[in-house]
């Protein structure tokens, strides 16, 4: 008889419907020799009637068995799974979920290759009820490469954070010998049997493939048994499982494992069921606090210098069973940025709270709670996210509400004296059509550390949602104190909204699809509304679409609904809007003295625009400041400006009605500029690869395509460059006359030029160990770096496939490696490209630091004291520094000579080191200080061809010359 190679282990429970699927995808894998071992853990349903037709239908191939009871768990079925399998090696599947096609082949490979017990591969989330198709990986740095570990010491964070059972691939005489079973009764069986299996493997290979994907339904009616926190069973279950890995691990002697593991919880495990805290009568809080304490007071010191300030917080406020501060930080953690707590204040120090900092503990309550550094007592106070609290939710049963609330008053801030007045506001999460409802607040006054705040409002009479379309609305309250506007969500707090009624609405599209709002709790704890059916015709039709939508007519009614909707959607289309901006806005007076400014298509506040916007403020000059923001809400944009959301109908008048548009990439192709508007184009960079029309891919296009491209690029007036390089290659790409350029300089590197004088004018530099007097500035304090740490900044370009796509970033070295070589000295920053998106490892934390949401690379530039990069047309800026570069070019053969082509030879040029290996790239960077001498000459060289024009007054150029002239 023929072994299989891979027996999948297919469990099941009530799942009869999605078990099919499950089967077809073991079934269908590209390595045929794999059986299926289908048990259902004794359903009511007909799961075992389904796993024996699929059987009956493949025989040899499924084989089907039933527990005699229900189990209760993921443990029993998966170990019987074990005594039926044939295969050399198991895998585990849940109904719900599917494998990769490919996913046996990829991991039976790795495991004859390699000759390893376990071999594991990546997790892909797939969320179903997400309307974009939202897909996660689980962990994906773990995953970057393939890897062959010896033992689970050599990488512990395998252990601590992959704890899955189901990506995995085990070979069979290995779980037998060992006795590695699942534990029964109770849940959380993955985080032991997982543990159990790292440890005793004596060999486990990591792939970088996907193999297994995970559905999850956030909005599940039915909790999986993992998700529901607000039993007090769950916690005891996922405490004892936690117990019995450090049994493990203590036994056999893991000791870095175990403190790896302790700040994983109290990262993760612990934050889960914090969240729910705040709905929880005090009889769970009392047990909660006496299971979770208990455990912490075991957890290694080492594990809480490892986690966020809030997260150290949360484990203190919990042993003191402080509830009020505790519930404020865990908010606080649950909503990013957001501000719960008044704060206190002592010698200078602010902290969380006060009620700690003189007890018996005093040094080390002084040394948690301490929050100076967050800047809450100096940021300005409408860029502070203020928690709202729900105090008192009320309703007349048919469609007007009171709400009261108190928003936080952190030390004071908000002083007696400030005139208070406030509007609460219905906003549809999915903006279309009737964007929100305001109703002005009654009741707004000082009330100490907050500001209470009430409300009575008639939702179902003034609240009209389209309906189907913009099913969620979310509340925010509008509080205006003196001259200071914030605008704050609305959490639920302790308020019980079960009892709550659904308000009567009126949909404007139709009563028959819903007719009620009803009040519900975000998974962050805020207050909204969901558009729900209650009528006896709403009902019905809403249940006649649900089933509609998933059954076998689905295609037929979503095109009848599009359809249905197709006038209102075309009011806001893209065409609809191109059309109005130049059949209607760009009739209406240009309004002089208006400045529209956009950085990179609206993603950022940078670059070139923001220097120029920022010495115009300077300045004091008479104009009015417009900036783009594209995405949900405006991030980090100055506040004393205009901000129009990217595309949106105010977005469009500014642009027909601005004086001058100021941007570094492109206002919208299809919108054209009107003559009495003036379009300053301050590009991104200089340009290594071929632009415009020496692309091979712009000349293959036809007439038309390159039509478009060329009108696109003759709406610039002017066209700022840095050098001559620039002339003969951005702007010849473009077709750009020569009366067009502003031989200037990038306003965005006056800043460095004006840091390389002061250090020349002081004899700075940075030798071995550190930096000899150079300022780091402000942001060195917020990224917490060492001042006796040098710094260097990794910034590579994007890559793209050769159809345009833009690639996914992943690390070409080693950076744990790169971390434990030069961690004691160096600090890596890294920034990826816009485009790109970085996942650092854990163990790295403090050594390697993510900079990529820091928008504006100029502060980072001016940090570091050496750059690591590959293209980027970052190398030209940052040579005004005349600071040391190091060219890690591992693709360059690839990179120069695709499909764009360069305008020159890299290897011939660079002002630095370029190195194709990363043993050569860590050999360089081991170096460092012999490259900076040895490549100083190449260093000015450098600058005085790509960068002559930039002699620190590029912005001050561009405001004289546009703008005072504009105002007089």
């Amino acid at each position: 008889m023929h072994v299989p190679d891979v027996s999948v282990v297919v469990i099941v429970y009530n799942d009869a419907e999605r078990l099919p699927t499950a089967v077809r995808s073991v079934l269908d894998q590209t390595l045929r020799g794999v059986e299926v071992v289908i048990v259902d853990d004794c359903s009511k349903d007909r799961s075992y009637e389904v796993a024996q037709e699929l059987e009956a239908a493949h025989p040899g191939r499924v084989r089907a068995f039933r527990l005699p009871e229900n189990s209760g768990g993921c443990g029993a079925p998966r170990n019987h799974g074990i005594k039926q399998a044939t295969g050399t090696y198991v895998m585990f599947l849940d109904s719900d979920d599917v494998l990769e096609r490919n996913a046996c082949r990829n991991m039976l490979a790795a495991a004859e290759r390699t000759g390893s017990d376990l071999v594991s591969g990546m997790c892909v989330r797939v969320h179903l009820d997400n309307r974009w198709g939202k897909t996660t990986e689980w962990y994906p740095w773990i995953y970057t490469r393939t890897r062959t570990l010896e033992s689970i010491t050599e990488y512990p964070d395998l252990l601590v954070y992959d704890t899955l059972s189901t990506n995995k691939c085990y070979r069979r005489s290995f779980l037998l010998e060992q006795g590695l079973e699942f534990p029964v009764g109770i849940h959380y069986e993955d985080l032991l049997f997982s543990a159990q299996a790292y440890v005793a493997a004596r060999r486990i290979t990591l792939i970088p493939n996907h193999v297994y994907f995970w559905n999850v339904v956030e909005k599940a009616a039915a909790k999986s048994i993992s998700n529901r926190r607000h039993e007090i069973a769950n916690f005891v279950h996922r405490m004892e499982i936690h117990r019995r890995v450090d049994e493990l691990l203590a036994a056999k002697g893991h000791t870095a494992i175990r403190t790896a593991k302790d700040a994983k919880f109290l990262k993760h495990d612990l934050v889960l069921h914090l969240r729910d805290l705040p709905l929880l009568g005090d009889a769970y809080r009392q047990e909660f606090a006496r299971l979770a304490n208990g455990y912490l007071a075991g957890i290694d010191p080492a594990a809480y210098e490892n986690v966020t300030s809030l997260q150290a917080i949360c484990a203190y406020l919990l042993g003191k069973e402080d509830w009020k501060n505790l519930l404020a930080a865990a908010d606080a953690m649950t909503n990013k940025g957001r501000l719960s707590s008044p704060l206190a204040e002592r010698d200078g120090r602010i902290y969380w709270c006060g009620e700690h900092l003189d007890g018996p503990d005093g040094e080390e309550a002084r040394r948690i709670l301490d929050v100076t550094a967050q800047g809450f007592h100096t940021a300005p106070l409408p860029s502070l996210a203020l928690g709202n609290r729900l105090t008192s939710y009320e309703d007349d049963g048919r469609g007007t509400v009171t709400l009261s609330g108190a928003v936080v008053n952190p030390l004071g801030r908000i002083r007696e004296d400030a005139e208070l007045s406030a509007s609460l506001e219905f906003r549809a999460r999915r903006q279309i059509g009737v964007r929100s409802f305001s109703f002005p607040v009654a009741t707004v006054r000082h009330a100490g550390d907050t500001i209470e705040w009430s409300t009575t409002a008639d939702v179902g009479g003034t609240v009209r949602p389209l309906g189907i379309i913009d099913a969620v609305w979310d509340v925010r309250l509008k509080l205006t104190a003196g001259k200071d506007r914030m605008t704050t969500r609305v959490s639920v707090g302790g308020v019980d909204l079960e009892s709550a009624a659904r308000l009567r609405v009126r949909p404007r599209l139709t009563r028959l699809v819903s007719d009620r709002f009803e009040p519900e709790m975000t998974k962050k704890g805020n207050l909204s509304y969901v558009l729900t059916a209650e009528g006896p015709a709403a009902v019905r039709t809403q249940s006649l679409i649900s089933s509609a939508m998933h059954g076998k007519a689905a295609s037929v009614v979503k095109r009848g609904l599009r359809r249905a909707l197709k006038a209102r959607r075309n009011i806001g289309s893209g065409e609809q809007k191109v059309k109005v901006y130049h059949e209607v806005f760009s009739k209406l007076p240009v309004k002089k003295g208006t400045v529209v400014f956009e950085s990179h298509m609206g993603k950022q506040y940078s670059d070139s625009p923001k220097a120029i916007y920022e010495e115009l403020v300077r300045q004091n000059a008479p104009f009015e400041a417009i900036w783009s923001y594209a995405g949900a809400k405006p991030t980090g944009f100055p506040k004393e400006a205009t901000l129009v959301k990217r595309w949106s109908w105010p977005y469009l008048r500014a642009l027909a009605q601005a004086e001058f548009w100021v941007d570094n990439q492109g206002f919208p192709l299809a919108l054209a500029k009107r003559p009495g508007t003036t379009y300053i184009q301050t590009w991104h960079g200089s340009a290594l690869k071929r632009m415009g029309f020496h692309e091979p891919r712009t000349k293959a296009q036809g007439k038309p395509a390159q039509d478009r491209f060329q009108a696109a690029v003759n709406r610039f007036d002017h066209f700022l460059v840095r050098s001559e390089h620039d002339v003969r290659t951005l702007a010849k790409g473009f077709r750009l006359r020569d009366e067009v350029l502003l031989r200037t300089g990038y306003p965005r590197n006056d800043a460095l030029v004006e840091a390389h004088a002061a250090e020349v004018d002081s004899g700075v530099g940075a030798p071995p160990g550190g930096s000899r007097g150079r300022v780091r500035g402000p942001l060195a304090a917020e990224l917490g770096i060492d001042p006796d740490k040098r710094v260097l900044l990794y910034a590579p370009t994007f890559r793209a496939t050769a159809d345009g796509a833009v690639e996914g970033f992943s690390f070409p070295f080693d950076v744990e490696e790169f971390a434990d070589r030069f961690g004691d000295r160096v600090t890596l920053l890294v920034r990826t490209h816009y485009l790109n998106s970085v996942s650092l490892p854990p163990s790295v934390a403090g050594r390697v630091i993510d900079v990529s949401r820091h928008h504006d690379i100029t502060p980072l530039l001016a940090l570091a004291d050496g750059l690591i990069t590959d293209y980027s047309s970052v190398m030209f800026d940052y040579a005004v520094l005349d600071r040391p570069m190091i060219f890690f070019a591992y693709d360059y053969e690839k990179y120069a000579t695709d499909i764009r082509g360069t305008y020159f030879d890299l290897l011939d040029k660079a002002p630095g080191p370029v190195v194709a290996t990363a043993d050569e790239l860590m050999q360089a960077v081991a170096a460092f200080d012999e490259a900076d001498t040895k490549y100083a000459d190449a260093r000015r060289r450098f600058l005085a061809e790509f960068g002559e024009y930039d002699r620190g007054d590029a912005a001050r150029q561009i405001v004289e010359k546009f703008f005072t002239r504009s105002a007089k």
